[in-house]
């Protein structure tokens, strides 16, 4: 009975498990569903990442421009010194910034000393005209009676030899009464051209030096930019070429090239350009001033460029990026790929393409940082052309 007991246990121990184990394999059963479930599940997984504008590159002319930088100068610095030395400057009558004419006085000196001088020479002078006059009839009574003999030919020497000696005398009073009277009229500093006073080193009360400087002028009023490019961007330019700079203060002022230095400097490897800002003039109200150190850019013409917005592209790793559509996966919605682009030049918001993009491609417009290559996007419209924006 006891054996009976156990085996009637086994039994029923057995039937226990076999239920389980059917239970437990129910959901291996139901595995062919769960495999005929996963398409749906990988389409979820491919929902666009991101709702964008795409765009096409647009092709445009733009100029093309080459940066330099340098330093704004006068023209021409005329330098204006005492012709004459030992007198005492009296009057000043011109300060830095003043615009002056050709022939302006600007300083004069104590006169009172070539004054004297000059009356001296005058009275002088009509000595020699009395002496001379009483030599000529001396002589003149000579000649009528040379055939007389009268007098000795000795005599008649010494009358006619007097009168030459009266008229070389009359002819050295004379000269140097327009010696008196240059230095008088030195004595009268004027401006040699017109222009803007930019040094005053003259001193009321001070005696100048014989060739002492006592004023700068710019000639003419007239400033230029000495802009410093490479020897391989001097053939680039030309007389005539015009220039924009951007002064210190954020405005900017134009230029034309007037000459291209014929050297290169051998310790920098550089060459001057020379732009004369004729519509910038030297003077305290102007904007553009001698010293100023300024960058420009000169107009080399104008090229295609192919443009796209500034937001179209990403800056990864050191390298700029676009994403172009590269296939529709359905509806509006594309996969795009990552491309690496060439840049060139910039206008505004918009930049040149060199190279890495077909002129044919439609890119995403903006919100490339969100994105990586072979993402799903969804496009709703395409953007503006930048064509109109860009051109110049």
């Amino acid at each position: 009975m006891h054996r009976l007991a156990l085996a009637t246990t086994a039994l029923a121990l057995l039937a226990t498990l076999a239920a389980c184990g059917k239970k437990e394999g129910g959901p291996t059963d139901a595995t062919p569903a769960t495999a005929a479930s996963a398409p749906a599940g990988a389409a979820s997984a491919a929902k666009a990442a991101l709702t964008v504008t795409a765009i096409q590159p647009a092709t445009a002319s733009w100029a093309r421009t080459l940066s330099a930088n340098g330093s704004i100068a006068p023209w021409q610095e005329s330098i204006v010194s005492a012709e004459q030395g030992g007198y005492r400057l009296a009057e000043v009558l011109v300060n830095v910034g003043d615009r002056v004419k050709r022939g302006q006085v600007l300083a004069r000196m104590a006169v009172d000393t070539v004054q004297v001088e000059l009356a001296q020479t005058r009275a002088a002078l009509a000595e020699s005209e009395a002496t001379l006059a009483e030599a000529q009839a001396n002589a003149e009574r000579a000649r009528q009676l040379q055939t007389t003999g009268a007098i000795s030919a000795q005599q008649i020497n010494q009358y006619l030899t007097a009168e030459k000696t009266a008229q070389a005398r009359l002819l050295a009073q004379r000269a140097r009464l327009q010696s008196d009277q240059l230095r008088l009229a030195k004595t009268t500093i004027t401006a040699p051209d017109d222009g803007v006073i930019s040094a005053r080193l003259a001193t009321v009360g001070a005696v100048a030096g014989n060739g002492q400087e006592l004023f700068r002028l710019i000639r003419g009023g007239r400033l230029e930019w000495r802009a410093e490019v490479t020897a391989a961007e001097l053939s680039q330019l030309r007389p005539g070429m015009k220039a924009t700079l951007q002064l210190p203060d954020g405005s900017s002022t134009a230029g034309t090239v007037r000459m291209v230095a014929p050297t290169v400097d051998a310790q920098t490897r550089n060459g001057l350009v020379y732009v004369d800002l004729s519509s910038a003039q030297a003077g305290a109200s102007s904007t553009v001033r001698a010293g100023m150190f300024s960058r420009g850019e000169f107009q080399l013409g104008a090229t295609p460029a192919l443009a796209l917005p500034q937001a179209a592209v990403a800056l990864r790793d050191g390298f700029q990026y676009v994403f172009a559509l590269e296939s529709q996966v359905g509806g509006n919605d594309w996969r795009v790929r990552q491309l690496k682009v060439q840049l060139g030049r910039r206008l505004g918001d918009q930049v040149e393409v060199l190279g890495g993009l077909d002129a044919q491609a439609r890119v995403v417009a903006q919100g490339v940082g969100f994105l990586t290559d072979g993402d799903i996007v969804s496009v709703v419209s395409a953007a503006p052309a930048p064509a109109a924006a860009a051109s110049r």
